[in-house]
């Protein structure tokens, strides 16, 4: 008898807490949108950062709130689209895009770099190892940085792979230099050189070095192909990959 008194007493206990826990989690609840749930489940995932929020709850959450459009998702592209434009009841088209370098890294070393292995690091010392100072330093912070694991170095230089690149950014973000270019996938035609220095300094540094002397704005007939800051441009809107800019090219910095 003296045994059972504390063991009723605790059972007791149990039972009001418990429903004091079920009411409390029923008045005091926060409501939810159900339609950001379903939005997070169309995200793929990746939080890369690309739409500009920190992560797939973060967007899912502001496109839920009406503070975001539903089209910035890189990595997902028409799938991850299609999917939200379900769920929203609206048509939602997205570009695919992937990334490139804008350099060949054609350009001599001018000093031995033993530091640490980072191209942030070897940049702050007299601007990198290579005689181009805009030119890719190839150490691998863009390696580290892609969570698709779409880039290698390959003989010293980065490689993207198109197939496993997700387009978010994450690697142009980290380059020291600013050479990675995110473009559509469609546009096949590409500038691989972001020197802006002018011709003849240009020429020193680097064997395929756009020197700006406009032939390849001059060879397209839409138009799609600017200089700026000493370096060609091209217009995804306008460029159809017809190749004239690369014949145009002695330099073969277009491709």
């Amino acid at each position: 008898m003296n045994i059972l008194i504390p063991v009723l007493i605790v059972t007791a206990m149990g039972v009001v807490l418990g429903l004091g826990l079920a009411l409390a989690a029923k008045f005091m609840a926060v409501p939810t949108d159900e339609r950001e749930a379903q939005i997070r489940e169309c995200l793929p995932g990746a939080n890369c950062g690309a739409c500009g929020y920190t992560g797939c709850d973060g967007y899912a959450a502001a496109i839920a709130n009406g503070e975001a459009e539903p089209d910035k998702c890189a990595p997902g592209g028409e799938t991850t689209a299609k999917a939200l434009g379900e769920v929203l009841g609206v048509e939602i088209s997205a570009t695919p895009k992937v990334a490139f370098v804008a350099c060949q890294r054609n350009s001599k070393e001018k000093y031995e770099y033993t530091g640490k292995p980072s191209c942030l690091s070897a940049s702050l010392v007299h601007g990198g190892p290579l005689d181009c100072q805009f030119g890719c330093i190839g150490l691998g912070d863009c390696v580290a940085a892609c969570s698709f694991g779409a880039i290698s170095i390959q003989d010293g230089k980065v490689v993207v792979c198109e197939d496993l690149c997700g387009g978010c950014g994450s690697c142009a973000a980290v380059c020291p230099k600013s050479i990675i270019k995110i473009v559509p996938k469609t546009q096949k035609t590409r500038v691989l050189c972001a020197n802006c220095h002018k011709g003849p300094n240009v020429v020193k540094v680097c064997t395929t070095s756009c020197i700006a002397c406009g032939m390849c704005v001059k060879a397209c007939e839409n138009e799609a192909i600017t200089l700026e800051n000493n370096v060609a441009v091209i217009n995804p809107d306008k460029c159809t990959n017809c190749g004239k800019c690369k014949e145009a090219c002695k330099r073969k910095a277009i491709i």
